[in-house]
């Protein structure tokens, strides 16, 4: 498929500045994982907090991909734009199946840019300066055990969106994002348990609303080694009171997300010679990390000597809710604790080439909760870029 796309690309004289590139990207992991399942009741139906964890050695595929992107000049300052990118797993198959990035729009000199597809978030525009890590189970990576980042579910890539990117205006610019995500029926639209997708790879429920889904904005100024940003996201959804309100409900009486919920961050990043630095502030309600809101704050720091780098990188996220209560029947049954995270990263990186580099990189997150496990992992990889 890849030699074909690229044959085709070459013969195109309408899409004269085409490119075809792609990252791959391995290493051998240690993961140590303490996971929370709530898969056992006590005698009055409440749920009991279950720790499974594991730990074992993989090689691990770390968002390996392979793309094409190109734009067309159709005169008069318009352009038409595309990117399509699929994610490659180079150690255990699932090629072509990812919701990385394809869309495709016009820009002009003047106005910005129109774009519509699969894109990254407006959100991660700004928050992901703190994105400096390799591997996947760092806090913007792809691990089921999120810590360090409370955008990782919808402030990443969102399908079946449309964005506009503004022009730069001396290092002022801004986004928008629209995600309209259609509609499918269901026996109780007001039912958490039966939001539906209308297929596996959609972020959100296609049920949610019959017009916009979730939106995003943010604003960024950069100038010489100094960033910073602001990002808001929020979805329009259900707020299911009525379903927490029934006499006979059991549960929690929150969801995780908020789908009627919003949050928002800051950003603040500084880059100059060896050094660079980033902060990061979050606080909402749209992260499956915790029932209810939460705050999280990220701090990195990068040394570079030579072909040599030194990062490190500390978080610290905090629910606002120490207890949420678990209902039986409409009867509250028992508590359970939501506590803070402290995560720590740590990691070395060799540049053999602008292209070609290796890796090894150690994340310790320390939670105490009856919904949240720690996770230790130690990652050595390699990554070459073409």
């Amino acid at each position: 498929m890849a030699l074909a796309v690229a044959a085709a690309l070459v013969g195109s004289s309408a899409f004269a500045d085409t490119t075809l590139y792609g990252s791959a990207r391995v290493s051998v992991e240690y993961n140590d994982l303490d996971t929370v399942y709530l898969d056992a009741r006590a005698a009055d139906g409440s749920l009991i907090p279950l720790i499974k964890g594991y730990d074992a050695w993989d090689v691990v595929n770390n968002s390996s991909r392979l793309g094409v992107r190109g734009e067309e000049d159709l005169g008069g300052g318009l352009s038409a734009i595309y990117q399509y990118e699929f994610g490659v797993d180079v150690t255990e198959g699932g090629n072509w199946e990812s919701n990385r990035p394809k869309w495709v729009g016009l820009k002009g000199d003047s106005w910005g840019s129109v774009t519509l597809g699969t894109q990254w978030t407006p959100y991660y525009n700004v928050l992901g300066v703190a994105d400096v890590f390799n591997d996947s189970s760092t806090p913007f990576g792809t691990f089921k055990e999120k810590t360090g980042y409370l955008g990782y579910v919808y402030g990443t890539r969102m399908d079946n969106s449309l964005v506009y990117s503004s022009p730069n205006w001396s290092g002022f610019g801004f986004q928008a994002m629209l995600v309209m995500n259609g509609d499918v029926g269901a026996t109780d639209p007001t039912t958490p348990s039966e939001l539906q997708k209308c297929n596996a790879d959609n972020k959100l429920p296609c049920n949610l609303s019959s017009s916009v889904d979730m939106y995003q904005l943010n604003a960024t100024y950069k100038n010489g080694p100094f960033f910073a940003g602001a990002a808001y996201m929020a979805v329009d959804g259900r707020s299911f009171d009525s379903y927490y309100n029934d006499p006979l409900f059991t549960g929690f009486k929150y969801t995780a997300p908020n789908w009627d919920g919003d949050q928002w961050g800051l950003a603040f990043g500084y880059n100059s010679g060896p050094f660079a630095v980033t902060l990061n502030y979050e606080d909402g309600d749209l992260n499956t990390l915790y029932y209810g809101g939460g705050t999280n704050v990220y701090v990195t720091g990068a040394y570079t000597f030579g072909n040599n780098i030194i990062r490190g990188a500390y978080g610290y996220t905090d629910p606002d809710k120490g207890e949420v209560a678990y209902y039986t029947d409409g009867v509250r049954t028992g508590t359970y604790t939501q506590d803070t995270i402290n995560t720590f990263v740590l990691g070395y990186q060799y540049n053999f080439s602008k292209r070609t580099r290796v890796w090894a990189e150690y994340i310790n997150s320390d939670a105490d909760s009856d919904l949240i496990g720690s996770q230790q992992s130690l990652s050595i990889g390699t990554r070459v870029d073409f």
